[in-house]
């Protein structure tokens, strides 16, 4: 055993990479590590990269050199989406000693120990010859009452400005009985959340036999006796069925709480980004849903500054955005990222326009975030506390609000559901206080 040995993580990005960083964290406290914060001196780092944008590759790079710097004579992991697009790249910094992508997570705590002092190795390879899914138990979720739980990965989607399919590969499902196993755990560890995660969820179950979905794993996880809540992640909105979201409106364990990538609300741009729905098709997802649950919360992901995207465009964008009525909006920019199509787009956005189409909606996010808030003033919610002091709790809402709310002291309520009437909001969240 390695009783003494200490391990530090930053991740990077995603639910899906802090899910696999949770899995990889397992491996080593089953062999006796101790897990420390990044910013501590550790003996072994693991970094979990992201390459979404180019500021993203740069913050994974700055993270390992971090690591280098705080213990030359650490042993280095990085593994990730970064990794595997570009491990030559990942090799050639300073003090890497096992480069790992997307697959094949499940050695890294065996491959650490086996590693000689300055070896490097790398377990690399062509992610699109990956047809299923690494099936990584992740059971520690320290300091957390919410876990992540990955049922899918990879994505068949391609569209022009995004390197995920590249760094992660097809869509891969995870087996049925697997994930049931695995929440159960969950359930009988204490979690009184488990949130649903994978790179294009909405494929999953398609590659499986006998054939699932989506709704079908989701009713299956909201069966389990113990389980308080079941909260659905990112969904494309041409992925959306009836049946899931009959199942968010009558099911009393799933969260009343969608994430629908808009990423734009032009026709033009959405053909330009190869999404597989128009504008009409996302405010029709939208009716669906606010007809059979009202009170329901809608997140997005928007990117502003595509290339060729027109003043008219970015109008439209934001008024499908105010029509939608979104409780939270991603506002993102658009970066030109190497070995996709858009890269090689003419008409590419100047760096200062695409800063203002973000400053613009961001604000329109915050006006929108205060009016959803402000629905919920006065009205008695159940919060999922999360974080605890001797003073103040704080939570989330089924709805994804994030409410605080003073407590008696010598109370312990983390991982409790506490009923809290809402007293204050802003765009931000909302404050609260205990209903006995």
């Amino acid at each position: 055993m390695n009783k003494g040995k200490t391990v530090a993580f930053s991740t990077l990005g995603c639910k899906v990479n802090q899910y696999d960083t949770d899995a990889v964290l397992t491996q080593f406290l089953e062999r006796g590590y101790r897990q420390v914060e990044f910013g501590a001196k550790a003996d072994v780092y693991v970094i979990n990269t992201c390459t979404v944008t180019n500021a993203a590759d740069r913050k994974s790079r700055q993270m390992i050199r971090r690591a280098q710097k705080r213990n030359p004579n650490a042993k280095i992991v990085v593994m990730g989406c970064l990794s595997q697009i570009a491990p030559g790249e990942t090799a050639a910094i300073a003090g890497v000693n096992l480069i790992v992508g997307t697959d094949q997570r499940g050695r890294v705590a065996e491959q650490v120990e086996a590693l000689r002092n300055g070896a490097q190795i790398s377990l690399v390879d062509d992610i699109f010859k990956v047809r299923d899914f690494e099936d990584l138990p992740a059971l520690d979720f320290s300091g957390r009452t919410r876990a992540t739980l990955k049922i899918q990965d990879g994505c068949d989607q391609f569209c022009t400005y995004c390197r995920v399919p590249f760094a992660r590969g097809y869509s891969r499902s995870r087996p049925f009985q697997s994930i049931v196993e695995q929440a159960r755990e969950l359930v009988a560890a204490g979690f009184s959340e488990i949130v649903l995660t994978g790179i294009n969820l909405g494929l999953f179950g398609k590659d499986l036999i006998p054939v699932s979905n989506l709704e079908e794993i989701s009713r299956s996880l909201a069966d389990l006796p113990g389980l308080a809540r079941l909260r659905i992640s990112s969904v494309d909105p041409h992925e959306i069925t009836a049946g899931l979201l009959n199942l968010i409106a009558g099911h009393s364990t799933v969260c009343r709480h969608l994430h629908i990538p808009l990423q734009s609300g032009s026709d033009r741009i959405l053909k330009s980004m190869k999404r597989n729905y128009s504008r009409q098709d996302f405010l029709d997802i939208v009716h669906q849903f606010r007809s059979l649950i009202p009170q329901g919360a809608i997140t997005t992901d928007v990117m502003v500054g595509f290339p060729g995207e027109t003043e008219r465009d970015f109008a439209e964008t934001v008024e499908l955005v105010k029509a939608a009525g979104f409780s939270r909006v991603h506002v993102f920019r658009y970066s030109r990222r190497r070995g996709t199509a858009a890269a090689r787009f003419k008409e590419q956005v100047p760096a200062a326009e695409k800063e203002n189409r973000s400053s613009c909606l961001i604000e329109v996010s915050k006006d929108l975030a205060y009016k959803f808030h402000l629905s919920f003033l006065d009205r008695t919610v159940q919060v999922l506390v999360e974080e605890a002091d001797r003073d103040f709790a704080v939570g989330l809402t089924d709805h994804y609000i994030r409410v605080k709310f003073p407590v008696e002291k010598g109370l312990d309520l983390l991982g409790k559901t506490v009923p809290v009437k809402i007293t204050e909001v802003d765009s931000g969240g909302a404050l609260g206080r205990a209903v006995k």
